[in-house]
């Protein structure tokens, strides 16, 4: 980064800092206290509220995005106006600058600025948008995700070697809930829910969403899976990762697939059901073998007193059942499901749960879950792998995320036009994540650790978190002959932030 525009950011933070500093109040109350106000409309100067896009779309040319779409998913024979990389980058940029659907497209085409930040003259209203994706096959679907592929590996080849050490893929299904009555496909679920169950396959290192498959709403969770297991695990051994360890809940331990991972190098933890035959053999271990299970508790170095648990008081005094963990135990034993040759361990875990219903105790609930996995003893302890297992979790954040950014839509009316939406809503997601991964680690060793934390930290922030902070930035656009400038008008704490992305990508790519 310049040391100009270093010096320029350190000036608006103390400027900010000062403003805010209680010692220099000038006794004005109270503060929200506006003068006359006047509106006026500019002649000449443009702004836009999304001036992040900038980085974006630097990272989408250096990568070569466009040309991957255009390339291996050909949709249009002609390209009047709009190519297929046209449509997508639509899609993704209406989320990455503020809205949550299909519809405010419309916002984005009659914003003048905003076209003059893509370079574009026009861009495509929601209906062109919808007739786009209902042209989509279930082929068509499947060459998106793999022109996204191609992107993905010159983001990852551009990662510290130890990033290759393991790959973490997990899937699980979710509901999209829809209220349309005509939508073809739509299904009601177990919980009484209209609409489509997609299939999502993550890679947990990263966050990013690798595969996505649209259903019907009363489709099992694990219905394909192994397909998608098996496109990833050969992206994942394409990247170059040493290591390849697949997750899911009980859904997904699918029997008749696990001699084959496991003949294939490709370790796994799944959840198991908890079956009859499980459970008889899971009272009858030797009480030697149960191990506490002791999880790590988080610290702080000024603790607070706990505020009291209103929802616990409510429950007790209106006397409904409560359950309480008390302790939980993990054990082990080998086993071999009814389709495999092989023998895996299975982890079984043990919770004892005191269920009260006001100031009476009931009888005790102790439940057992259990975990397949071909993890050797040598590599994870029975108590690893359950909180391996329970990492797991995480994909749930990332499934709600794509919701609330409104990836996880069913604007259309067929089956594979709103799976199509779905994965082209969800490339915004992914950007963010290759944004995150773009930021390189260089310079001293004190240096070093302060971009890897950032690059963490993008790496988990939240999507609306992102979008305020990288991407909705008040900035104008200047159009001069061979450049466009983008000039932000504002400063936020995450500018320095910014501007090292663009030192980033403008390095060229390792190859």
């Amino acid at each position: 980064m310049k040391l100009s525009l270093l010096q320029k950011l350190s000036r608006r933070e103390r400027r900010a800092t000062q403003r805010i500093d209680k010692a220099n109040w000038s006794g004005q109350t109270p503060m929200i206290t506006p003068p006359a106000i006047q509106i006026e409309l500019a002649d000449r100067v443009q702004a836009t509220n999304a001036g992040g896009l900038g980085v974006i779309q630097q990272m989408v040319k250096q990568l070569g995005l466009t040309e991957s779409i255009n390339r291996i998913c050909p949709i249009f024979k002609m390209h009047l106006p709009y190519s297929e990389a046209d449509h997508v980058l639509n899609i993704a940029y209406n989320l990455l600058a503020g809205g949550t659907c299909l519809e405010h497209l419309e916002l984005r085409r009659k914003d003048e600025a905003y076209l003059n930040a893509l370079g574009a003259e026009r861009i495509p209203d929601p209906t062109t948008a919808g007739d786009f994706c209902r042209r989509f096959g279930i082929w068509d679907i499947f060459a998106l995700q793999e022109s996204f592929h191609e992107t993905r590996l010159k983001v990852w080849k551009q990662q510290p070697d130890s990033f290759f050490d393991q790959a973490v893929i997990e899937a699980d299904g979710t509901q999209v809930e829809t209220w349309g009555e005509h939508k073809e496909g739509m299904s009601i679920n177990h919980k009484g829910q209209w609409g489509y169950h997609p299939l999502v396959v993550t890679l947990a290192n990263t966050r990013e969403v690798l595969y996505l498959w649209n259903r019907p709403g009363n489709r099992p969770s694990h219905e394909r899976a192994y397909l998608f297991f098996d496109r990833s695990i050969e992206l994942c051994r394409r990247a170059g990762f040493r290591k390849i360890l697949m997750r899911g809940d009980t859904d997904f331990s699918q029997s008749r697939h696990l001699d084959r991972w496991h003949q294939g190098n490709v370790q796994f933890v799944f959840g198991f059901d908890a079956n009859a035959k499980l459970v008889e053999i899971a009272e009858n271990l030797d009480k030697t073998v149960w191990k506490q299970l002791h999880r790590k508790q988080r610290t702080s170095e000024n603790p607070r007193n706990r505020r009291p648990n209103t929802k616990e008081q409510v429950v007790v005094e209106k006397e409904y059942k409560n359950k309480r963990l008390e302790k939980e135990f993990v054990a082990e034993f080998p086993y071999s499901p009814g389709k495999c040759d092989q023998t895996y361990r299975m982890i079984v875990l043990h919770k004892q749960v005191s269920v009260t219903k006001g100031q009476r105790k009931l009888i005790d609930d102790s439940p057992y879950f259990f975990y397949i996995t071909n993890v050797s003893q040598a590599e994870k302890s029975a108590e690893e792998i359950v909180l391996e297992s329970n990492k797991r979790c995480d994909q749930e954040n990332i499934i709600s995320q794509g919701k609330q950014m409104g990836a996880f839509a069913a604007p259309l009316h067929t089956t594979l036009s709103n799976g199509a939406y779905m994965v082209m809503a969800s490339l915004a997601w992914n950007l963010k994540c290759w944004l995150a991964l773009s930021l390189r680690e260089s310079g001293r060793p004190q240096q070093k650790t302060k971009l890897k934390a950032e690059k963490h930290r993008l790496l988990r922030m939240d999507f609306s978190t992102f979008r305020q902070t990288m991407i909705l930035i008040p900035t104008q656009i200047i159009r001069s002959a061979r450049r466009l400038i983008f000039r932000l008008l504002a400063w936020s704490s995450s500018l320095e932030t910014l501007f090292r992305l663009q030192d980033s990508l403008n390095l060229p790519l390792t190859t």
